[in-house]
Order: structure tokens, then C-alpha cells, then sequence
């Protein structure tokens, strides 16, 4: 099994910056092709907003978050991480962050590649 526990979020001032983990365990820990970040807004659709693929250190972005987002990954402690930076009210959401078994760079903002998730954590951003 692989269990994702997610820290970080909370309610924040716009303009500023933000880091969000996800800590990976559990049998299947070490053998995970991608670990994704994914948020829903409330009252849309969950969609995919970063990607890392495990074997070979390839980052993938939703065009919607080019540079302001980035992802990183601690390979010896096994956490990713996303940083966001000049932070929005529209970035209000609940963030996830998901592994896949399986990898298709094609394919990763597909939430069916994913086999496992975290617990989500809210950030709010507002004034």
C-alpha cells in the first residue's frame, strides 16, 4: 500500500508564498512513477496542476500555473513538495496530491492514472 499524508495550506494574504508537502510511505513508497499535484476550486472540476515523473526527474505544469508553481521532490526522504508563489484569491482550493503505479507523460492530467491520494488541504487566499 502507499499512503500520502499532506501538510501545509491555510489561509494566506495574497501576493504571498506558499509550500505544500506530501509525505509518501508504506510498501509500495518506492515504487511509484509519478506523484502529481491536483486542486478544486469550489465548484469545479479537480483539475491537474503539476507533475513529477519519477524516473527521470521530468516536471510537468498545467499551462494555468507556469511560473508561479513548482514542484520538487526529496528523493532520499520521499516528499513532494509545491511551492506557490504570488499567490491569488483564484487559488483558493483544496490541493491533492496523487501517485500513479504507472506513468504516461501524455497522460498525467488524467486523474484515472493515479492510483493513490492524499487527504487534500484547503489554502485560502484572501484579504
Amino acid at each position: 500500500q502507499l499512503q500520502l499524508v499532506q501538510s501545509g495550506g491555510g489561509l494566506v494574504d495574497p501576493g504571498e508564498s506558499l509550500t505544500l508537502s506530501c509525505a509518501a510511505s508504506g510498501s509500495l513508497s518506492r515504487y511509484f512513477y509519478a506523484i502529481s499535484w491536483f486542486r478544486q476550486a469550489p465548484g469545479k472540476e479537480r483539475e491537474a496542476i503539476a507533475c513529477f515523473s519519477v524516473s527521470d526527474g521530468a516536471k510537468y505544469y498545467a499551462d494555468s500555473v507556469k511560473g508561479r508553481f513548482t514542484m520538487s521532490r526529496d528523493n532520499a526522504e520521499n516528499v513532494a513538495y509545491l511551492r506557490i508563489d504570488s499567490l491569488k484569491p483564484e487559488d483558493t482550493a483544496v490541493y491533492y496530491c496523487a501517485a500513479g503505479l504507472n506513468f504516461n507523460s501524455m497522460a498525467w492530467e488524467k486523474r484515472s492514472m493515479y492510483d493513490y491520494w492524499g487527504q487534500g488541504t484547503q489554502v485560502t487566499v484572501s484579504a
